[in-house]
């Protein structure tokens, strides 16, 4: 039974769109490279920025670390907040509380962005650590997220479950040693997660609480 869950943010507790498409944008143009469908932009939610850059711009390393630099100049002054909670997130957290489980976030996204976005929405509290990335680059992998969540909740992962909506969520969790469920009410596909090894799939919030609860 899971008494530990872990969160990922973007697309599990936020819809963060239309907040990181404009900041992905902005960085895009910052090197001549425009994209004016945004909805293309969507692949970039939840993956590391730098990957997604190299991989989708076909930016140099060099290049990608200046577009995550301008990325971030947009994301601090406004695309943090250009967000909203996923409905049903608030009363599932206290629901979590109320069963005795312990709750912590472990997203990719830098934790120094996670902890306001946390807090503007009012559901910091709930959660005993906000586990994420550096800014210098350092622990973006989800595996090394996660592994970091799990040394600070003093755990081997036996009593974790990590909730998340795409493949990197999945796959980072098994190498981590810890159970997954998908959702896909957020930004990856039940044939995403599937791919990905991942055997627990809802598509609500609502059916997610009956699963954390289950469990």
């Amino acid at each position: 039974m899971a008494q530990i869950i872990l969160f990922d943010l973007d697309g599990t507790l936020t819809d963060p769109k239309e907040g990181i498409t404009r900041c992905v944008q902005y960085g895009m143009e910052a090197l001549g490279y425009a994209e004016p469908d945004r909805e293309k932009l969507i692949a970039f939610i939840g993956p590391p920025l730098h990957e997604m850059f190299m991989e989708y711009c076909n930016f140099t390393g060099a290049q990608a670390d200046l577009a995550v630099e301008k990325y971030r100049e947009r994301f601090r002054e406004k695309g943090m907040f250009e967000n909203r909670l996923y409905e049903g997130i608030p009363e599932l957290l206290e629901e979590l509380l109320r069963a005795g489980k312990r709750l912590g976030v472990a997203t990719s996204k830098p934790w120094v962005f996670a902890e306001p976005i946390l807090s503007h929405f009012g559901i910091r509290e709930p959660f005993e650590f906000v586990t994420g990335s550096e800014l210098s680059g350092s622990r973006v992998r989800k595996a090394e997220v996660i592994e970091e969540a799990l040394r600070r909740f003093q755990t081997d992962g036996s009593d974790v479950v990590m909730v998340g909506d795409r493949k990197h969520d999945v796959l980072g969790a098994e190498e981590a040693g810890v159970d997954c469920i998908g959702v896909t009410y957020g930004y990856g596909s039940r044939q995403e997660l599937e791919e990905a090894g991942c055997s627990v799939i809802v598509s609500s919030v609502q059916e997610l609480g009956s699963r954390l609860l289950e469990t």
